[in-house]
C-alpha cells in the first residue's frame, strides 16, 4: 500500500467558491442637535430605528408635534393600548406604550400602500 499520511486534511471544493461579505454598517450618525431636541423636548423615547427613519424621511419633530405625540400616547395608554399607531397630520408613529418608545415613523409619501401589523389600535391627533 502507498505510504499516505492520513493526518493531513486537504479540502475538496466543487462548484463556484462563495465569498462571505459582511453587510455594511451605516456610517450615518444622527445629528447631535437633533438627538438633543428629541431627548429634551419629549417624554417619549425614540428607538435607533425610529431616529433613522425620522432623519431619512424628514419627519416633523418640532416641539408642537412632539407635544401632540405625547398627548396621543397618553390617550392610547388611557384606553389600554400597548402598540398603537398614532397619526399626527400626515405622519404615522408606531409606539410601544410599555417602554414609552417610538418604534418607527412613516410620512405621507410612505403611507400609501403600507399595511401596519402588530398594532392594537389607532389614535388620530
Amino acid at each position: 500500500m502507498n505510504n499516505m499520511n492520513f493526518n493531513k486534511f486537504t479540502p475538496i471544493v466543487t462548484g463556484t467558491p462563495t465569498v462571505h461579505v459582511k453587510p455594511k454598517q451605516s456610517t450615518a450618525q444622527p445629528n447631535a442637535d437633533f438627538m438633543k431636541i428629541l431627548l429634551d423636548s419629549c417624554e417619549v423615547n425614540f428607538s435607533k430605528h425610529a431616529v433613522n427613519r425620522v432623519l431619512e424621511r424628514g419627519v416633523d419633530v418640532s416641539e408642537g408635534s412632539l407635544e401632540r405625540l405625547d398627548d396621543g400616547i397618553k390617550l392610547a395608554e388611557d384606553k389600554g393600548l400597548s402598540e398603537p399607531l398614532i397619526l399626527i397630520d400626515s405622519t404615522a408613529f408606531i409606539v410601544n406604550i410599555r417602554n414609552n418608545t417610538v418604534i418607527t415613523a412613516v410620512t405621507n409619501e410612505d403611507l400609501r400602500g403600507n399595511v401596519f401589523t402588530n398594532i392594537d389600535g389607532t389614535v388620530i391627533i
